[in-house]
C-alpha cells in the first residue's frame, strides 16, 4: 500500500549562473506497530485492526508513504531563462508490523518468511519512487527557455515535466499494487503461508 504527495517550490533569481546543478536526496523513516497473537490467523486479525489506515474503514498490513519536494531556481543567462538549480527530496515513510508476543519456533519461522515478503513489497514501492526522482531530475536538468524574461515559461515547463514524471510513476505504483494484490497474487500467498494450519 502506498500514499504520495508532490510539492514544488520554484525560486526565480536575477543573477546569472553558468550551468544548472541538479541533485536528489532520499530520506527514509521506518515506523512499526506492535501486534500479538499465538497463530497466523491471530496475527492477521491484529494487523487488520492495528495496521495503517487504508481508506476510511480498513487497515493495511504495511504501508509506504512518500512526499516529494523540488527546490528549483531559475534565472537569466545569455537571453535564456535557465534552470540553475533543481534539488529534489524524496521523503520515504515505511510502516511495518512488529510481532511483540512470544511465539513457537514454527510460527516464528512463518512470520519471518511473511515479513520478508511484506518488506520486499514495500521496498519495491520505494524503489519505484526513487526511480521517479532520477527520471524527473534528468528531465529538468539543463532546462532553458528563450524569450522568457521573467522565467514564467521556464517555471511552467519545469512543473509540467515534474507532474508528467509523477503521473507515469504513479501509474507504475498502481500497476504494481494491482499485480501483487490480485486474487492468487503474491500478497495472498504470503497470508496463506502465514495462516496455514
Amino acid at each position: 500500500m502506498r500514499l504520495a504527495v508532490l510539492t514544488c517550490l520554484v525560486a526565480i533569481g536575477a543573477m546569472c549562473a553558468p550551468q544548472a546543478s541538479a541533485g536528489t536526496r532520499v530520506l527514509v523513516q521506518t515506523r512499526t506497530y506492535d501486534i500479538a497473537g499465538n497463530s497466523g490467523v491471530a496475527l492477521i486479525e491484529a494487523m487488520d485492526s492495528k495496521g495503517p489506515k487504508h481508506g476510511f474503514m480498513t487497515h493495511a498490513i504495511a504501508q509506504t508513504a512518500y512526499t516529494v519536494d523540488w527546490d528549483l531556481d531559475a534565472g537569466q543567462d545569455n537571453g535564456f531563462c535557465r534552470l540553475r538549480r533543481a534539488n529534489g527530496t524524496l521523503n520515504l515513510f515505511y510502516t511495518f508490523p512488529r510481532m511483540a508476543s512470544p511465539s513457537t519456533p514454527v510460527l516464528k519461522k512463518r512470520w519471518n518468511r511473511f515479513f520478508a515478503g511484506v518488506r520486499a513489497h514495500e521496498e519495491t514501492h520505494g524503489r519505484i519512487a526513487r526511480e521517479m526522482m532520477r527520471v524527473t531530475n534528468r528531465s529538468i536538468t539543463g532546462l532553458k527557455v528563450a524569450d522568457d524574461p521573467y522565467c514564467y515559461k521556464t517555471r511552467r515547463e519545469a512543473r509540467r515535466r515534474i507532474q508528467a514524471a509523477y503521473a507515469v510513476y504513479e501509474a507504475k505504483q498502481n500497476a504494481f499494487d494491482a499485480r501483487e494484490h490480485r486474487d492468487g497474487g503474491h500478497v495472498e500467498h504470503l497470508i496463506a503461508a502465514l495462516i496455514k494450519p
